[in-house]
């Protein structure tokens, strides 16, 4: 599969002080990694060179990426490898619930590399881990990260079927820059995508991240923000993209954190019930700092201490 082309007149912004990564120190990162290896499990945090995995590895926190670390898709944006994936490994969902018993986590997330080889795009292996979960604990919350399914509504009905709590689906990034950041997928797509999740299942809470500094305009992002209100998205969170490679799309522009802050309040203004906003929010970074059971709670500006 071909690459994202990326243009070499981009100009690639200078790094300022606030984009600031702490390095591991706490003992319990590296028995979280331990475990991780010995159970044969992948995680974003790592295929995806996620900036705070650190410190969530630090809190005996993960993401799981099941299906395989090879994605079938090769978007400008992300760190994870394009290649032909191996077949998926029947056990996956059992060595995830195993982790997450051994982690005694309250709040899981489950994410997956796009499987564009597989008839299903991998929502059965979706819902197998989401109901073995269930299965070990039925009070933990379940976070799904999921891929388009290229518009498969039966796939849809399969991963909702199994109960999550979070439904998440991410843009990723404004209209105009979507041909350019994901490889073969489409922005409204993505919008139906959230759309029908919340038609096929009312309870579930939905959820999408847009990554800024890729050079998209204020009025596109509020543009954006008010397409995921429409397709009823109840949770928003926005995060500095990062270049984790020099092959990959240069950062356009960094946004100060004060401004990550204005764009909180006005997410909350357009109503979305739950904003992270900060240099370094990712999708599942403090995922937990969100509770389904909540309404509008205010998450501070500081990426260091905000959920993802």
């Amino acid at each position: 599969m071909s690459c994202t082309k990326i243009d070499p007149g981009l100009h690639q912004a200078k790094k300022p002080d606030w984009i600031k990564v702490r390095l591991p120190s706490n003992p319990v990162f590296f028995s979280t990694k331990a475990l991780i290896s010995d159970l044969r499990l992948h995680t974003v945090c790592e295929s995806a060179q996620c900036p705070n995995r650190w410190e969530c590895w630090s809190q005996g926190t993960a993401t799981f990426m099941i299906a395989g670390e090879r994605c079938t898709r090769a978007c400008g944006f992300c760190a994870v490898s394009t290649a032909k994936p191996f077949a998926l490994e029947p056990d996956e969902p059992e060595r995830v619930v195993e982790a997450v018993l051994r982690l005694k986590l309250k709040h899981i997330v489950i994410t997956a590399v796009a499987r564009d080889d597989l008839a299903d795009g991998g929502a059965h292996h979706f819902a197998r881990t989401i109901t073995g979960i269930r299965k070990a604990d039925p009070n933990i919350v379940v976070e799904v990260l999921v891929p388009d399914f290229n518009g498969r509504e039966a796939s849809l009905q399969e991963v909702l079927a199994a109960k999550p709590d979070i439904f998440n689906h991410n843009i990723e990034t404004i209209e105009r820059l979507t041909p350019l950041v994901r490889s073969r997928a489409k922005y409204r797509l993505s919008l139906t995508v959230l759309r029908q999740a919340k038609e096929i299942d009312p309870d579930v809470v939905t959820k999408s991240g847009i990554m800024l500094g890729l050079g998209e305009t204020e009025m596109e992002l509020f543009e954006a923000m008010d397409d995921l209100r429409e397709a009823g998205v109840q949770v928003l969170t926005l995060g500095q993209y990062l270049r984790p490679t020099p092959s990959h799309l240069p950062v356009v522009s960094y946004i100060p954190p004060e401004t990550f802050d204005s764009y909180r309040e006005i997410g909350f203004s357009k109503g979305f019930e739950y904003v992270a906003s900060g240099p370094l929010v990712r999708s599942s970074y403090h995922a937990a700092d969100y509770h389904p059971a909540r309404r509008r709670k205010v998450s501070s500006g500081d990426d260091r201490t905000q959920g993802s």
